[in-house]
């Protein structure tokens, strides 16, 4: 894994745990020479990250739509960023630089991008892996509707078990790898 798509919130949350997990994994990419691939902000989490790997040594390919560009106050100090012209755009754009997905805490824009890149697999438009780090159980509900999806028939087993959840960085990280080497398969209901 060269690159690695984050989507978080450009709010730092109210559980101090969420900006402090994402100083440890922005660190964790920097160490294991992968490449940020993100929103192209600089503010809440998104900023956490992108500020995390650059200190750290590590390249950040930001993505930003032109309307966001000042509502988000696009992140300057990256090492590339991409201005598309609207969010269509940056999903794409982001699909195509990373090598897999990890959402961590974030809001409705942080739930788009992870479920249009699960669907986006799931037609096999792309054979990328995808993870939620479940910092401080903040997934957990979500999970939890996941299964009943799956329990109810509205989501295969098999599409299912595709998107990794780990508590740990290291898990997360480790099990995301190993997906970009494996044939992680497509079209899978």
């Amino acid at each position: 894994m060269q690159r690695l798509a984050v989507y978080c919130g450009a709010n730092a949350g109210q559980d101090p745990a969420y900006a402090e997990a994402t100083i440890s994994l922005g660190k964790a990419m920097a160490a294991r020479n992968v490449d940020l691939v993100y929103g192209g902000g600089r503010l809440g989490l998104m900023g956490i990250i992108a500020d995390t790997v650059l200190a750290d040594g590590g390249k950040v390919h930001g993505v930003i739509p032109e309307m966001l560009k000042d509502l988000e106050v696009a992140h300057k100090g990256v090492t590339e960023l991409h201005i598309v012209q609207n969010m269509h755009e940056r999903k794409a754009k982001m699909t195509d630089l990373t090598d897999a997905f990890v959402a961590l805490p974030g809001g409705v824009g942080t739930m788009d991008e992870l479920f249009e890149a699960w669907s986006w697999n799931a037609l096999g438009y792309h054979n990328k892996p995808f993870a939620i780090l479940n910092i401080a159980g903040y997934w957990d509900s979500l999970i939890s509707f996941l299964d009943t999806m799956s329990e109810q028939g509205f989501v295969s087993a098999e599409r299912r078990k595709q998107l990794i959840i780990a508590d740990t960085i290291e898990d997360c990280l480790d099990r995301l790898a190993a997906a970009c080497t494996s044939e992680t398969g497509s079209f899978t209901w």
